[in-house]
């Protein structure tokens, strides 16, 4: 197919943008910008949406750091930090695959370490059985991981 068989019927000329026009929604939304009562409402109901989200999330945190610390392992704050920002959730697979490079860390005389997992990296503190940081899998390649003395796969 050539240039000639290309018309402007098929390829609508697209240089002349009409100019940005104001559109006012207000009366279409039933002058809800006047309304002082109804914008506080909404406001009331994001912001209690929002606190709902910020109370689970801080539970979810909570529950991970009261099983890891029956089991053994602690979550430094930084770290539970890390894992709410990064969306990395650690569920009992997860828990169980860092149990486990603990206590091989721990027999190998590792201090210091890297535990990789198909989820996420973590830094950890061997002897104070303790999660220091916590990254997605997605970002692995671009940091750099200094300061340890041993990384395990699990």
């Amino acid at each position: 197919m050539g240039t000639k068989d290309i018309s402007n019927f098929h390829i609508p000329n697209v240089s002349q943008v009409p100019g940005s026009k104001k559109v006012d929604l207000r009366n279409r939304l039933g002058n809800v910008g006047g309304n002082e009562a109804a914008q506080s409402e909404f406001k009331n109901l994001l912001n209690d949406q929002i606190s709902n989200e910020k109370i689970n999330r801080a539970h979810q945190i909570d529950q991970l750091a009261q099983t890891q610390a029956e089991h053994g392992i602690k979550l430094s704050t930084h770290a539970a930090k890390r894992l709410q920002e990064r969306n990395i959730h650690v569920d009992s697979n997860e828990f169980f695959k860092l149990k486990d490079a603990f206590q091989k860390l721990q027999s190998k005389g590792g201090k210091d370490s890297l535990v990789i997992t198909d989820k996420a990296a973590y830094i950890v503190d061997v002897p104070g059985k303790k999660v220091v940081t916590a990254i997605d899998k997605g970002s692995i390649e671009s940091n750099v991981f200094t300061k340890i003395d041993s990384t395990v796969l699990v």
